[in-house]
């Protein structure tokens, strides 16, 4: 029995070793992040799980195109970027007029510390892109069926970006753009356990621009992953770690972000870092996923599932066993210090 037991557990390790092997030689996942960043700072947590994982290897952040209307919103995603060592990853915004408020933490972008900035960046969010051409450009220089995008806010890019046409960036209207160069849409936005509520619950991303997540989920022509509201309350980002796992630095922007949307000690639901944990690991086993439907939008914003076997729209699943695995992956990557792996 010892000696069965043993080739059990080398068999085991075998695969474990095989499957590190076969995930370092994989290429990296082509990522485009769309964020309504400075609304909430799940979005800020999502953004440096995403650069972690680049310095892992195990994605490559394109762009960021932003749908909340603040130009400081895209300063502070340069400054985030800068901080990790990649301040000249495209960013574009929306110019929608859809939530143009300064937020709570947004300031950051603009904090001094004896006359210097406190998270240094080069980018002057009055002259940042369009998200629409910024979304066209990237997508026209990658190969063919590479991209998963997280959208993480509303639908306003995304949508605007569907509807764009043929132009000087690239011959291809833009829903034959994403459906030759997208493979995955991976989106948080909707709520797929209305038995959990006792009200006809509207979740924010997709009541704060109804439009254009109705034209998203009518038109989007690749398959869409939703992590509904109830996967990122089911997963609480603890408020230890951010006291506990940022401190290798004298200011961290993520962890003072998240100091100015609450003060401690508060556990954040991690919605946003969700959709971007599935984007690159759709096969890790973080989540299940529902069977195959599609997912339609009330004028009120009220979101409804309904199985469909040709349907494209998946949302995902969790189980008791997969919550603290969510957790602690995203409490690792998310305080990941810049630079390593």
């Amino acid at each position: 029995m010892r000696a069965l037991a043993m080739i059990l557990v080398m068999s085991m390790l075998a695969g474990l070793l095989v499957d590190e092997c076969a995930t370092r030689a994989a290429e990296p996942v082509r990522l485009i992040f769309d964020t309504d960043i400075g609304n909430d700072v799940d979005d800020v947590l999502a953004l440096g799980v995403i650069h972690a994982l680049q310095s892992r290897g195990q994605c490559e952040l394109l762009a960021v195109t932003i749908t909340k209307d603040h130009a400081w919103a895209a300063e502070l995603v340069d400054a985030i970027n800068t901080f990790y060592g990649r301040g000249d990853i495209p960013i574009g915004m929306a110019r929608s007029g859809i939530t143009p408020d300064e937020g709570k933490f947004l300031q950051l972008a603009r904090v001094e510390d004896n006359h210097a900035l406190r998270f240094p960046h080069d980018l002057d969010g009055a002259q940042t892109p369009s998200g629409t051409d910024v979304l066209r450009q990237v997508l026209s220089q990658q190969p063919d069926q590479s991209v998963s995008i997280a959208q993480v806010g509303f639908s306003t890019n995304l949508a605007r970006l569907l509807a764009s046409p043929p132009d000087s960036i690239c011959p291809l209207s833009g829903k034959e753009l994403v459906q030759r160069k997208v493979r995955l849409l991976s989106i948080m936005a909707g709520h797929f356990r209305p038995e959990a509520t006792t009200e006809r619950f509207l979740e924010y991303n997709v009541k704060t621009d109804i439009q254009s997540c109705q034209e998203l989920v009518k038109s989007w022509p690749t398959p869409v992953v939703f992590s509904g509201f109830e996967i990122g309350i089911a997963v609480p980002y603890p408020a230890e770690s951010i006291e506990r796992d940022y401190g290798y630095v004298e200011h961290h922007p993520l962890a003072e972000a998240y100091r100015l949307y609450e003060p401690p000690p508060h556990n954040r639901p991690t919605w946003d870092l969700t959709s971007v944990l599935y984007a690159v690991f759709p096969d890790r086993g973080y989540f299940d996923l529902s069977e195959p439907g599609r997912v339609t939008v009330a004028d009120d914003g009220y979101t409804t599932w309904t199985a469909d076997a040709e349907g494209q729209h998946r949302h995902l699943q969790m189980n008791s066993l997969q919550v603290p695995r969510v957790t602690e992956a995203l409490v690792q990557l998310s305080s990941q210090p810049p630079g390593t792996r």
